[in-house]
């Protein structure tokens, strides 16, 4: 796994030895940032069930003002913290040990207020409506934010969900990429 654009451009991450642990390939998250394009920069970005932080450091190399780091598995968290440091991004980020299917008050509590959210929880959860709920609960959200939900290719996906609805979605093999805009 590399950078793939930005300030940050071909340094490679540390590599990933976690079970459950499934990174987003170079190739979707290529599409993902060229579909968003100029609105990561000076956006406050979170990064849920963060996995290797590929995502959140994706955003940051390209500008993001910051991100958070949302993930429940202490290895994947500590991998994490590692390759922020050897990206040079920990000024810009903080990462938080936090189970973000129970509730996102963590964002709350940060103080921010996010333009862009990254989703990738494991696809047996089929998780969309949940998360997206958790987050419409958190308060934590600025009018239009984005998000960018990975699921499984074969998993329905909803056009309109609470405060949320379905702008665009595309499918990279088993993994389907569907965009949310807040709309509260």
């Amino acid at each position: 796994m590399r950078i793939i654009a930005g300030s940050r451009k071909g340094r490679k991450l540390k590599p990933v030895n976690i079970p459950g642990i499934r990174p987003t390939s170079d190739r979707v998250r290529e599409a993902i940032f060229s579909i968003l394009y100029q609105s990561v920069v000076e956006a406050n970005v979170a990064d849920l069930f963060a996995g290797t932080g590929a995502m959140g450091m994706e955003a940051l190399s390209r500008g993001a003002a910051h991100c958070v780091f949302v993930e429940g598995n202490p290895k994947a968290l500590s991998l994490i913290n590692e390759n922020l440091k050897h990206m040079d991004l920990e000024k810009n980020s903080q990462s938080l040990r936090w189970d973000a299917m129970k509730n996102l008050q963590c964002l709350k509590r940060t103080g921010l207020k996010f333009d862009l959210i990254f989703a990738d929880p494991p696809y047996a959860l089929n998780a969309v409506e949940d998360v997206l709920q958790v987050l419409a609960e958190s308060d934590a959200l600025n009018p239009g934010a984005v998000v960018v939900f990975e699921s499984a290719a074969n998993q329905g996906v909803v056009e309109k969900t609470g405060a949320f609805e379905l702008t665009d979605q595309r499918k990279y093999g088993k993994t389907l990429v569907s965009f949310f805009r807040f709309m509260l």
